[in-house]
């Protein structure tokens, strides 16, 4: 099991806005964007854990959802997102309507309800910093161990680069120089979105 630590210190959603929030925001797009086109799926999200309010919080959604769902929260040990978060582990399900972790009433406040879905853990340096979703995906796209490995690993990615332009980093990196009139802020989120795109040519590829 990987542990829930300190993700909230370095991702809390309740802050006030700070200079990391619009490339934050920009990445996560990017990943829901892209996830929800690698799989086939008719949604994608993410959702970042803050401990201290022990919920999940949806940070970024492509499909359906995306016009109201960003910035709403639910206890972080509810339906298979909580799962996943709990137990750092990736998880499809192809049939929700007999799966007993899922929480149709929660789907159902999102008004949206998947058939199937995958699963998997944002971690970065052992800790579960929150959960990538996408929903009804292809039946190509959950119809093994392989595809289900692509979304974890994918994850795994995002997590890589969201820590990249963490708040905490930013601020850092402004206080410390400007490098030919660009901050080191700037430069982190081109460096996060480079590691998606890598992937996301990985994925196609794999595809």
């Amino acid at each position: 099991m990987t542990p829930r630590t300190d993700s909230a210190a370095v991702f809390s959603s309740s802050t006030t806005a700070t200079v990391a929030d619009a490339p934050r925001s920009e990445l996560l797009q990017s990943v829901v964007d892209v996830a929800r086109a690698i799989f086939g799926a008719e949604a994608s999200s993410v959702f970042l854990l803050d401990e201290e309010a022990d919920e999940l919080v949806f940070q970024a959604v492509s499909g359906q959802g995306e016009e109201f769902l960003v910035g709403r929260r639910f206890p972080a040990g509810r339906g298979i997102a909580g799962w996943v978060a709990t137990s750092g582990e990736p998880m499809v399900v192809d049939d929700l309507s007999s799966d007993p972790s899922f929480d149709r009433s929660l789907a159902e406040s999102t008004a949206y309800v998947p058939n199937a879905l995958m699963a998997a853990p944002l971690i970065s340096d052992a800790r579960v910093l929150g959960v990538l979703e996408v929903l009804d995906p292809s039946p190509q796209a959950r119809s093994g161990v392989r595809e289900l490995d692509l979304l974890a690993m994918f994850a795994r990615q995002a997590a890589a680069a969201l820590r990249v332009i963490t708040p905490e980093r930013v601020r850092e990196a402004e206080e410390r120089t400007v490098l030919a009139g660009h901050t080191l802020a700037g430069a982190q989120r081109e460096d996060a979105l480079r590691l998606l795109g890598s992937l996301e040519r990985l994925l196609r590829g794999a595809g």
